[in-house]
């Protein structure tokens, strides 16, 4: 079974890149986003929620991420291992997900951190954005999430970092090349241990 989360920037592949590890290792990937941008669409109460701070390229509130991951962690096809795809973000939720799993008795196998520059990921989501018309792609609202990132999510990832359960992979380059570099750093921090 493996446990894994999958961190970096905005744009930096990690949605493209959890459904290619998933399919290699027959584990489930859980994209907070995704699940967010599905029940914004259905304008659901979570969805409408949850739309105002997508909209201003900020985090959803812990309150309602957390409630949503612990709902999706309980259900069966996690149950032989998942990629966790936007979460956590923070150290309040890295906090909760150390909960979620100890109270089944398990733990974080892996930690991936897809890095890039900066105007490499404000070019990719700038393309994104004209592609699929994201409301959260405008370059303004691109380097308030980049730069909550740097803020917030770097400070889980040196968490992780400390743990030994972080690999940092170069996410530029054609994808099967960064999936590859994935494998090996998974097999890498498993080896380590």
């Amino acid at each position: 079974m493996t446990r894994m989360l999958i961190v970096g920037p905005p744009g930096s592949g990690k949605g493209t890149q959890a459904e290619w590890i998933s399919d290699r290792l027959g584990i489930v990937a859980i994209s907070t986003g995704d699940i967010f941008r599905a029940n914004v669409k259905g304008e659901t109460p979570l969805g409408l929620e949850a739309k105002k701070y997508m909209d201003a390229g900020d985090y959803v509130p812990d309150s309602v991420t957390n409630k949503m991951v612990r709902d999706r962690l309980q259900q069966e096809d996690v149950q032989h291992g998942f990629l966790l795809d936007g979460y956590p973000r923070t150290s309040a939720q890295v906090n909760e997900l150390d909960d979620i799993l100890s109270a089944g008795g398990e733990k974080l196998d892996v930690v991936l951190q897809l890095t890039a520059d900066d105007e490499e990921l404000v070019r990719r989501l700038l393309g994104r954005a004209k592609e699929s018309g994201r409301s959260d792609d405008d370059e303004k609202v691109i380097r308030h999430r980049l730069n909550l990132y740097h803020t917030q999510t770097e400070a889980v990832v040196v968490r992780y970092q400390k743990l030994g359960l972080l690999a940092k992979v170069d996410g530029i380059g054609a994808i099967d090349e960064v999936t590859d570099r994935i494998m090996a750093a998974i097999d890498g921090v498993r080896a380590a241990k």
